[in-house]
């Protein structure tokens, strides 16, 4: 089979890893083409790709090739919108310093950790993604290096440090003994100091805001079912956000911190894992989207001791695994709006797309799965219209697999090709 037209050979260089191949102009065929947005397969598609953007959108039939255009044939590949992740954390690592040992590690070492996770990323065919809280604002500066092109990354949307509760999940420092007087970036009491430490972030240039409404698995002292910040807290946060444009995600285990954050506002749940009947109602209603972190119990707990993980958080884990997939389907059958987001992190950077097939194994089907990590992402980060679809004036994030996905939905963890707006970075 032969994949690439000689048109095309010219921009294909040697170690794609280090410089991507692009064209202002590109005519793009594959076997077929699966469409979120219409929910439709079409055979032999053909797209007009210039400056980064679907210019035209067609079949081979009906789409010619405008004179001098480059072409390129992915032959009997599938191809598909670029992958949206809605929740990951490039400067944490799966695999290195879990537990207690990752005390003391500097912040600079996150951040080199980052420029290699951003790489598999891309490299896996998630062309966005948003990073849900950091430990500090270097975050900025690898999303910052990704658009300037010094580096391969996926399109970030990032919070920089969380705000939320002294000794809470994801904005304090839990580990530290009291005489070190350890504190986060994001820790704050009462509205006031919460929309402080709103102002602060955006003073550096987030994306999103992030909070917690409830205790982590991985945070050490915090229950999964405690509500963390008060109605009045995280309606601050919201207010704040929302008056500057930003978008608020809320961690949330427990139901009552649930049906806080979306009383508060905010515009997605992360993890979602004890939904009750009320909670889902309240999130339908609300328009709230959950992003349900669904493959990585099996990670954690097949690894968590071999890394070193702290018991509590192994037994955090245990406790809430099978309990956040039932809500999963619950909420799927009840038709909240959910999302993809993989806590990449907690499992391997790369990896993300082992969550698809579990998503369609707990009650969506493979086009609704595709939805979540497309279209509906895309809603749910504003950018509806713009990524994750390939319609005429989208951005040109186009993937493609050998298999069917529609038929095993593992097909999308060995993706072929990755393209990011308009610029070739994995070929088959």
């Amino acid at each position: 089979m032969t994949f690439f037209s000689r048109s095309i050979a010219s921009l294909i260089v040697a170690g794609l890893s280090a410089t991507a191949a692009s064209a202002e102009t590109l005519y793009l065929t594959a076997a077929r083409m699966i469409d979120p947005g219409s929910e439709r397969v079409i055979e032999n598609p053909a797209l007009l790709i210039e400056d980064g953007v679907v210019a035209a959108r067609g079949t081979t039939a009906n789409l010619t090739v405008p004179a001098g255009t480059a072409t390129l044939d992915l032959g009997e590949m599938t191809i598909a919108p670029g992958l949206i992740d809605m929740h990951t954390h490039l400067t944490s690592s799966a695999t290195k310093y879990r537990g207690w040992a990752g005390v003391g590690l500097p912040s600079e070492r996150r951040l080199l950790w980052g420029v290699v996770h951003a790489g598999r990323t891309l490299r896996a065919g998630f062309t966005t993604v948003r990073n849900v809280g950091s430990e500090d604002y270097g975050i900025l500066a690898l999303r910052d290096a990704v658009n300037e092109g010094e580096i391969e990354g996926p399109r970030m949307f990032v919070a920089g440090p969380p705000v939320g509760i002294i000794g809470g999940h994801c904005s304090d420092n839990n580990l530290l003994p009291p005489e070190y007087e350890a504190t986060g970036e994001g820790v704050a009491t009462g509205p006031w100091e919460m929309r402080a430490k709103v102002r602060r972030n955006i003073k550096y240039g987030v994306d999103l805001i992030k909070t917690c409404s409830t205790g982590g698995v991985f945070s050490k002292g915090t229950s999964l079912g405690a509500a963390q910040s008060t109605v009045e807290e995280l309606t601050a946060i919201v207010s704040e956000a929302h008056d500057r444009g930003l978008k608020v995600a809320s961690h949330a285990h427990g139901a009552v911190g649930i049906k806080n954050a979306i009383l508060a506002g905010v515009d997605t749940v992360e993890h979602a894992s004890f939904l009750d009947d009320e909670a889902i109602r309240m999130a339908k209603r609300a328009g709230t989207y959950l992003s349900m972190d669904i493959y990585n119990t099996e990670y954690t707990l097949g690894e968590g001791e071999r890394l070193g993980i702290r018991e509590e958080a192994l037994e955090k884990e245990r406790a809430v695994g099978t309990i956040q997939r039932e809500s999963f389907t619950r909420a799927v059958r009840a038709g909240v709006k959910v999302v993809f987001g993989s806590d990449a992190g907690i499992y391997p950077h790369g990896d993300n797309a082992k969550q698809l097939s579990r998503m369609v194994r707990f009650g969506m089907t493979p086009m609704q799965a595709l939805q979540a990590a497309t279209s509906l992402a895309a809603e749910a980060l504003g950018k509806e219209g713009e990524l994750g679809c390939l319609d005429a004036g989208c951005a040109a994030d186009i993937i493609a697999v050998a298999d069917d996905p529609l038929q095993d939905m593992t097909a999308f963890e060995t993706v072929g090709f990755v393209m990011k707006g308009g610029a070739i970075y994995k070929t088959p």
